[in-house]
């Protein structure tokens, strides 16, 4: 029996009687610089990554130009509330700085 044609909108499958063959798309050639720039970024994020999670629990994160801005903001800067947020994005940026350095293998020669 012959399935019935495709409707408006539908591909056909790639083994139907007629169906256009589809041909695999070469592997991307990669070039030195998106390899640099993903060296690159797994570095940033991972040097961003360990500032935000260790400078809100040092000493100096008191004693800085926005800690002494107003009386107002001196509390809201030195709410532990707020140093666990930033310590939280310096998680993420470490968690992508990861994600970067495994996806690395993508460069590798087959």
């Amino acid at each position: 029996m012959i399935p019935p044609p495709p409707g408006p909108g539908e591909i056909p499958p790639a083994d139907a009687p007629g169906a256009p063959g589809i041909a695999a798309a070469p592997p991307p050639a990669y070039r030195w610089y998106h390899k640099f720039f993903a060296v690159a970024l797994a570095t940033v994020c991972l040097i961003v990554g360990v500032v935000l999670v260790l400078f809100p629990w040092t000493p100096s994160w008191e004693h800085n130009y926005f800690a002494g801005v107003t009386p107002f903001f001196r509390t809201w800067w030195n709410n532990l509330y707020l140093r666990g947020a930033v310590s939280g994005i310096g998680m993420v940026n470490l968690y992508i700085s990861l994600v970067e350095v495994l996806r690395l293998k993508r460069f590798a020669q087959r």
